[in-house]
């Protein structure tokens, strides 16, 4: 991606719009190109503005909400869980900005999804048309993981929306990442969407709605491929060459608004960093000393543990990954159940340095899963929500019922009457 291409939202009319909530999902564009007039040769730009906006618009807290609220982070003056009271306010920025985001990003990719649809097919149309399903499904798992009961746009549309039921969430997401495999192919590297990629996000979506079956058998589809392999945490977070990752956004420097290192580092480190956010003492704890993970997940600066993944600090801008093989290991190895599953877990836990663990009840062997993703995926924007779709969130945050979702924003409320509080805000 060119950093010329950051402004073809402006150029094709997509998000000129004002920065409310309302606004973008009244998603009206003051000034704009029609989409009729996009013609096969502006499709590369098109895309790249497609990828940018969705890098950039839902905001950096997008990629760390779920570790924020996991309980295993805490503020430099705060302890662990006060930041879920903080941000589960329909006031919060963090709320109403991702809210805000994923529907500016998904006003994008419908004019994306439109323009390709009225093309002649080619590869580079179906190409196009497939990574923009992805990111529709990718957007709309975002939004239902956050706030349940969501707004459903097929279309961009003027009209007040009210919220569609869960159940027609999941099955939109499902239908879009059946459409983008039936287009996609492979990708130049891991920067661009693929087949993979699509895979790998529906088997995350098929593990979240409880479909075992067909959430083990696309997580092994990918296992066994021969394509990907677990590799080192120093390969896969230091941007070197490595066999575990499926998708991630580039999030380069010139073109990205999004520096989730300079909020994790202090400004000890010699990159800098505000230093907004700290690990726990319990999760450093958690870290057994063979564990091959520790070292690249968590650094010790000047006697503060930060989260290590994202190392550019204030220099710079770090990847941030949306899938790899290890959460596939665990995504299998929970869909097939203790006995099937454990063996998947051991080899996972084996290759990062851990013994072989046994376990007597399905109890804990989820107790197991958690505690393994958990550490694998710490600062990856998984932790509350795995305790959410587990139902464990109560018992291990100590949070009410009601705030196993997100509030709707408060603006967004004031604005569209047609929606509703999510109960208990």
């Amino acid at each position: 991606m060119k950093k010329k291409l950051i402004y073809l939202s402006a150029l094709f009319g997509i998000l000129l719009m004002t920065g409310s909530c309302g606004n973008k999902l009244d998603l009206y564009p003051y000034s704009a190109m029609s989409p009729k007039a996009v013609t096969p040769s502006d499709l590369p730009a098109l895309r790249l503005g497609m990828y940018n906006d969705m890098q950039n618009d839902p905001g950096v807290y997008a990629f760390i909400l779920f570790d924020l609220l996991g309980g295993d982070i805490h503020t430099a003056s705060g302890a662990p869980f006060d930041l879920i009271n903080t941000i589960l306010s329909p006031l919060n920025s963090m709320v109403g900005g991702g809210w805000n985001g994923y529907y500016g990003a998904l006003f994008q990719v419908n004019n994306v999804i439109g323009v390709c649809e009225d093309m002649e097919l080619s590869a580079a149309r179906n190409r196009t048309l497939g990574e923009a399903y992805y990111f529709r499904a990718y957007i709309y798992y975002s939004l239902v993981t956050r706030w349940g009961r969501v707004p459903i746009f097929g279309k961009n549309t003027l009209d007040k929306p009210f919220r569609d039921p869960v159940e027609d969430v999941w099955e939109f997401i499902e239908d879009d990442l059946d459409a983008a495999l039936s287009l996609l192919t492979t990708s130049a590297n891991y920067y661009y969407v693929s087949a993979d990629a699509a895979t790998a996000l529906k088997a995350r979506v098929m593990l979240s709605q409880g479909k075992m079956t067909q959430a083990a058998s696309l997580a092994e589809s990918l296992i066994t491929s021969g394509k990907y392999k677990l590799d080192t945490f120093e390969k896969i977070f230091r941007k070197q060459a490595n066999t575990e990752i499926i998708f991630a956004f580039e999030n380069l420097s010139e073109e990205s608004t999004n520096n989730i290192s300079d909020l994790f580092y202090s400004y000890a480190h010699p990159n800098k960093g505000q230093g907004s956010y700290r690990v726990s003492q319990q999760l450093v704890n958690a870290y057994v000393a063979t564990d091959k993970r520790k070292d690249i997940s968590i650094i010790n600066i000047v006697g503060t543990d930060c989260v290590n993944k994202y190392p550019s600090g204030q220099t710079g801008k770090d990847p941030v990954i949306i899938s790899r093989i290890a959460e596939m290991y665990l995504i299998s190895a929970e869909a097939q159940g203790r006995v099937n599953g454990l063996p998947r877990l051991n080899e996972l836990r084996n290759f990062r340095g851990l013994s072989f663990i046994s376990v007597t009840s399905d109890d804990q062997f989820i107790e197991a899963i958690l505690e393994e993703r958990r550490l694998e995926l710490m600062g990856e924007n998984f932790r509350y929500y795995d305790l959410v779709r587990t139902n464990k969130a109560i018992e291990k945050l100590g949070i009410k019922s009601h705030q196993t979702l997100l509030p709707i924003p408060g603006r967004e409320l004031q604005y569209n009457t047609n929606l509703e509080p999510n109960l208990g805000y």
